[in-house]
């Protein structure tokens, strides 16, 4: 039943991403992807939020499912990056500097590679 209440959450994230990106377009967000960056920054927040007023000294009482439809679902659909400034921002909150530092450093450098990679995947793919 989680995986079900996940997918709907998804979903339902991945099209208010698109519904966002497509209203930063129209506002004229071309040349900088200002629609990832707000989406980011405000799935980031959300997340944070949510997390905080739903965890065990919030003033939410939510179910678990209800915590996986909004948190991974909604969130993940809309942006992984939100699970990753929740996870940075916990092992900050733990004091660990260094794993934070590397959790930052390691997932924009090792994202970017990977990136990097499959465009030359592709890129090759393409030209034959």
């Amino acid at each position: 039943m989680s995986y079900l209440w996940i997918a709907m959450g998804a979903g339902l994230g991945g099209a208010l991403r698109y519904w966002c990106s497509g209203v930063a377009v129209r506002l004229g967000a071309e040349t900088f992807p200002w629609g990832t960056l707000f989406i980011n920054v405000l799935g980031s927040a959300f997340i944070g939020f949510f997390a905080t007023m739903s965890g065990p000294e919030g003033r939410w009482l939510i179910a678990p499912n209800t915590r996986l439809f909004v948190m991974t679902g909604i969130c993940g659909g809309f942006t992984t990056f939100s699970t990753f400034s929740l996870e940075t921002l916990r092992l900050m909150q733990d004091r660990q500097w260094g794993a934070a530092a590397w959790n930052v450093s390691l997932s924009v450098g090792l994202c970017l590679l990977g990136v990097w990679l499959g465009h030359q995947l592709a890129t090759g793919w393409n030209q034959r």
